[in-house]
């Protein structure tokens, strides 16, 4: 998770963006606040979705094999 004086930064340098301009130095600055926000987004939505198994309404498991694969390729990275 990024601190929020990085998210107060990135929102900074957006603003500034818009407004005026970036240096060369700001504007590198922003794109690696960038790819580390991102980076945090798309780690995030990956455990979100290992946390999930999907029902029907009989109650049989129809979570997605892709899925499943992901999943368990995910705890064989972390044991």
């Amino acid at each position: 998770m990024l601190t929020p004086d990085k998210l107060e930064r990135i929102n900074f340098l957006a603003k500034k963006s818009k407004q005026e301009g970036l240096s060369t130095e700001e504007a590198a600055e922003q794109k690696e606040l960038r790819e580390e926000y991102l980076k945090n987004v798309r780690t995030s939505f990956q455990n979100r979705l290992h946390s999930l198994t999907i029902i029907d309404p009989e109650g049989n498991d129809v979570t997605p094999e892709k899925l499943k694969e992901s999943k368990k390729s995910q705890k064989n990275i972390k044991h």
